[in-house]
């Protein structure tokens, strides 16, 4: 770490030109050894010299890969697609994502480079962070825990749920830091005033997994609590977070971030909105223009905090269908897999619409003749496919509009 107390390491500080020098060699560093190292990228990289890939137009002569693509890949040579670099014997977890996605990690210091994140928030050695995000399968709190063990920090586990538990917890142990979902903390902290419990000592959070709007920023420091966001996924790891200048989000200094065309591969005009796709200089599991399916735009300049890393303006929404609610993805496929389980719907569409920082889903679907009844089972096929709680509603054929649509996210994020 940096002997400034501001900054993780000086590779936040570096001149704009001397880290873009440091990212493309690394660039063809890595794709060299995941030639090297990786099954899959010695077959796809068999006639690419690494050399030749030195620069961001080199870049973006390449193909990106989808989560649809790795999905593919695993399934035809389990368990990672033949990606990861080292023997199974060396890693450390495997965890599972919705969509049948697997994710690894290694015994390696910060192995997911979550402690930057966790810094600029104001993470300290010998803070307690308190710890929300889903312990069970995915591989989210792991995230939290490699920075947090980097750092020099005990965690409290609480994981997903048991709110009054949770509440109990952080007003006995008196955490420093609140980590999860923005929604989640709202819960806690408006069911702790109703409690009774004095969570006053809980002055800030570091938040992800879902949109973060100004209003619900409001809110929560209202409550008492000011947060920062965190961006990243269960593949990549971090790739963005907030400082306390709260202006864009700074991209991970172990990522190549490029905004390119939504669903495409060419990179859009500096400013343009378009798809967020990454490269990982992560050793064990190279990704290489990984295309996340998030939207966002450059920001021009760099923080006023003083890191000097290109900034993003932060989640902007899907350029695909899937969406995420309360954290956690919902794919097109998965809708059609409730409507298949009730012959009499033809047609289905989910919505997802928020009221007061609330988000709220709705089965929309058409089964002319059925009977009312059939809402309360929709219902239940929506808990147990997606496993989340969501609303159904019978309406006419009509008025679901014919466009393709599975999934329509009509909250605003601005």
């Amino acid at each position: 770490m940096s002997s400034a107390d501001e900054f993780y390491d000086n590779l936040e500080v570096r001149d704009p030109q001397r880290r873009e020098a440091d990212l493309m060699a690394a660039l063809s560093a890595q794709i060299a050894h995941a030639k090297a190292k990786s099954t899959h990228y010695a077959a796809a990289f068999a006639d690419l010299d690494p050399a030749e890939i030195n620069s961001r137009a080199a870049l973006a002569t390449m193909p990106t890969t989808r989560k649809s693509d790795l999905a593919a890949l695993q399934k035809k040579n389990p368990p990672l697609g033949g990606i990861n670099t080292v023997p199974l014997s060396e890693l450390s977890h495997i965890f599972a994502s919705p969509g049948g996605l697997y994710e690894p990690d290694a015994d390696r210091k910060d192995y997911w480079r979550y402690a930057r994140a966790l810094w600029a928030a104001g993470v300290r050695p010998g803070n307690i962070v308190h710890n929300t995000f889903s312990y069970h399968l995915t591989p989210a709190a792991m995230l939290v825990e490699s920075g947090c063990r980097a750092i020099g920090c005990p965690v409290v586990p609480g994981g997903v749920g048991n709110t009054e538990i949770q509440i109990q917890l952080m007003a006995d142990l008196k955490p420093d830091f609140f980590i999860g979902t923005p929604s989640f903390l709202r819960i806690v902290l408006t069911k702790a005033k109703e409690l009774g419990h004095d969570l006053s000592n809980l002055k800030n959070g570091l938040v992800g997994a879902e949109a973060l709007p100004p209003s619900l920023r409001q809110e929560l420091s209202d409550l008492g609590v000011s947060v920062l966001q965190g961006y990243g996924t269960a593949d990549l790891g971090s790739v963005a977070y907030e400082s306390k200048a709260i202006d864009g989000m700074i991209i991970d200094e172990g990522v190549i971030v490029e905004i390119v065309e939504p669903q495409g591969s060419k990179p859009v005009a500096a400013g343009e909105i378009g798809e967020v796709v990454v490269t990982s200089l992560n050793p064990t599991y190279p990704l290489i223009r990984f295309a996340t399916g998030d939207l966002s735009a450059v920001l021009p300049g760099i923080s006023p905090c003083g890191r000097t890393n290109m900034r993003i303006r932060g989640w902007m929404g899907r350029a695909d269908q899937s969406t995420k609610f309360k954290g956690m993805f919902v794919h097109p496929s998965a809708i059609m897999q409730i409507a298949a389980r009730h012959p009499e719907i033809t047609k289905a569409r989910l919505v997802i619409t928020s009221e007061d920082n609330n988000d709220i889903m709705t089965l929309k679907f058409a089964a002319p003749g059925a009977d009312p009844s059939l809402r309360e089972a929709v219902e239940a096929s929506i808990q147990t496919v997606l496993k989340l709680r969501g609303g159904a509603r019978l309406v006419a054929a009509e008025s679901l509009p014919d466009d393709g649509l599975a999934i329509e996210d009509a909250r605003s994020y601005e």
